[in-house]
């Protein structure tokens, strides 16, 4: 469902296609139905009562109800849908659990409407893991680019604070297991930002990366994993730099999520490793700002959903 009062309802709607990926809502299809009239849409709602059954339509959004609890104004969110909101979260990740569907696609939330009814965890990422018992790691990726920070939904001070070599080695690990197993690289090879300026200049500017970094790249190393780096944090995202690696292992949100999205916004994906299931989501958040004027662009979500896909088949053929 992702925020209903963003433009989550509008992608979704505009991504469907007949004979497009097979799409479970989870969502209030009255809602839905209002919306597609609203933006002049002809995308025929259909409620059902289970995965199963949506597998049988063919000719219109299958929903499976998740329903609201005040009415949605576009562009104001309302802490008394937040309820509705984790809902269609949890409910999809048991259906993916119980591998009634391949997996799981997420639209955006609003974290302040969220925590302002009282939701307990820094964001989707961490919810996932508590509701699958991983250790989620985040990765953005797009044909261009795929990064992962380290820490994640922190305060910069509190990211630099948080920052030890085990953080590193235990994202990185991870990391590469993934580009295994759900993007086919046999070999990935990981490229580790540096944290300071120009990579510390030899401790000149910065310890981070002699006293944290080093001695986590020590240790993928000896475990057999191509590692490359410290890496000048300015020069990694370059088109030449970008040749040497499969993902770069940021330090941090911003270090990461700035390259990604200057590069390739459009076809950006979210993508929560480290899970029993598979989940992504579009790369961008709500938009509260241009809800319900039709004027969303839906390209982020099918990419996600054409990745989830593409993960879920390979992971059908273990």
């Amino acid at each position: 469902m992702g925020d209903p009062a963003g433009i989550g309802g509008e992608i979704l709607l505009k991504a469907w296609r007949p004979d497009g990926p097979k799409l479970l809502a989870l969502d209030d299809p009255q809602r839905l139905a209002q919306l597609a009239a609203r933006l002049n849409l002809s995308v025929p709602i259909r409620r059902v009562s289970s995965a199963s059954e949506a597998m049988h339509v063919t000719d219109a959004l299958a929903v499976l109800p998740v329903l609201l609890a005040a009415r949605v104004e576009p562009g104001q969110p309302n802490p008394a849908n937040a309820m509705a909101i984790t809902t269609s979260i949890s409910r999809a990740v048991a259906l993916a659990k119980a591998k009634s569907v391949g997996g799981v696609v997420t639209n955006p939330i609003s974290k302040a409407v969220l925590y302002a009814a009282g939701f307990p965890h820094p964001g989707h990422t961490e919810f996932l893991g508590k509701l699958t018992g991983g250790v989620p790691v985040m990765m953005l990726a797009s044909p261009m680019l795929r990064v992962v920070p380290v820490t994640v939904h922190v305060s910069l001070r509190r990211a630099l604070d948080s920052l030890t070599s085990a953080a590193i080695v235990a994202t990185a690990r991870i990391t590469a297991a993934s580009l295994r197993r759900d993007f086919g690289i046999a070999n990935p090879r990981l490229a580790i930002a540096g944290l300071n300026p120009h990579a510390g200049e030899g401790g000149a500017l910065g310890e981070e990366e002699l006293t944290l970094i080093a001695p986590a790249m020590e240790v993928l190393r000896a475990e057999g994993m191509d590692v490359s780096g410290p890496w000048p944090p300015d020069t990694m995202f370059t088109p030449a730099a970008r040749e040497k690696y499969d993902a770069a292992i940021c330090m941090y949100h911003d270090q990461a999520l700035i390259p990604l999205k200057t590069l390739d916004v459009t076809h950006g994906v979210n993508v929560t490793l480290g899970l029993s299931i598979v989940r992504t989501s579009p790369d961008h958040g709500t938009a509260f700002d241009i809800a319900g004027s039709g004027r969303a662009d839906p390209a982020s979500l099918i990419a996600a959903l054409s990745l989830a896909a593409e993960i879920a088949a390979r992971r059908l053929e273990e």
